[in-house]
């Protein structure tokens, strides 16, 4: 039996790319520039030509391996092995990643979408890996979703099930890149904290070093943010409050829905740790349904940046089997 894994998490910025073994374990790993330039046609041969050269550096042969997952941005055809509309990638148009990937490589792919892909990941050898119904919730530059019910990544009827960053907090709100108002995305995403930071800045009066910041210009992260909220910055620590306020109550819809045993929260603003996690665990108890708030648990993501590598390669698992 073929025992390795190819895993690749394609990003705006960085690809990453590991060899893994059945079990999950992580054998090696690198990343490469995402090069979007000319409508992204350089991503796919980029990443081929990488994995190539790795399987000959590492003594390896591409014959190792069993098979390919891969986590992408955009709308997937997990049935053609297509991506379409990932606008970070330049892929406006429909992109036929499978096919490049399998007849440069001769090994059997698969795709879904990142944040699927990033639960799946967590589901296998994170915080959700002894559960059966799990939810995860990715805040980054965006807000992605996966939701896992009975073991099974749920897709819907056309690819947009676990699409939390889209779940209304705010009716009429701000405009969201989807083109509706009001979406979790634009007030618990990095870009969105900073949005809210930038708006309740110009209505403070009192002194705080953020809304300093702010008047003077500076560029404003939303790590910064929660930095000065931990370091008993007024302002912070209401702009803290009013993200955790909203992603509470999106994650409490959620549950309220599914029961799950466990909503995972990861992405880059999940490194805030606690500072987030107990204020968001405050409002997704106070609106959710009696029996879900005494079985549903909120934590913290636990591989960090591998889970998307990880869940790529539990895709491929499929074809160690069917060898």
């Amino acid at each position: 039996m073929k025992t390795n894994l190819i895993g690749i998490d394609l990003g705006g910025t960085t690809t990453k790319i590991a060899f893994l073994k059945t079990d999950g374990e992580i054998l090696d790993k690198w990343s490469i520039p995402t090069d979007i330039s000319e409508a992204g046609q350089h991503i796919v041969p980029n990443i081929i030509e990488s994995i190539k050269k790795h399987v000959t550096d590492s003594g390896n042969k591409l014959s190792d391996f069993a098979g390919i997952g891969m986590g992408t941005p955009g709308s997937v055809d997990i049935e053609n092995g297509t991506v379409i509309g990932a606008y970070n990638l330049n892929w406006k148009t429909r992109q036929n990643v499978r096919d490049q990937i399998q007849s440069a490589l001769g090994l059997q792919f698969v795709l879904d979408n990142d944040a699927n892909v990033a639960s799946l990941g967590e589901y296998w050898k994170g915080a959700g890996e002894k559960d059966e119904d799990v939810v995860f919730v990715t805040l980054g530059t965006g807000v992605g979703g996966g939701v896992i019910a009975g073991g099974r990544l749920l897709h819907g009827i056309n690819g947009g099930a676990g699409e939390l960053g889209h779940i209304t907090v705010e009716p009429n709100g701000y405009l969201c890149t989807c083109g509706k108002r009001g979406c979790l995305e634009q007030y618990s995403s990095a870009t969105g904290i900073v949005h809210v930071a930038r708006d309740m800045a110009a209505e403070f009066t009192g002194h705080s070093r953020l809304k300093e910041l702010f008047d003077n210009q500076e560029e404003v992260t939303s790590k910064m943010v929660v930095y000065l909220a931990d370091n008993g910055d007024i302002l912070a620590n209401q702009i803290v409050d009013r993200v955790s306020f909203f992603l509470g109550l999106a994650l409490a819809n959620v549950a309220n829905i599914l029961n799950p045993a466990n909503i995972i929260i990861g992405g880059g603003v999940s490194a805030a740790g606690n500072s987030l996690l107990q204020p968001t665990t405050r409002y997704f108890q106070e609106n959710s349904f009696p029996a879900v708030r005494d079985s549903t648990k909120l934590r913290l993501a636990q591989l960090g940046n591998d889970a998307g590598v990880i869940g790529a390669a539990s895709l491929a698992l499929r074809f160690v089997t069917a060898k």
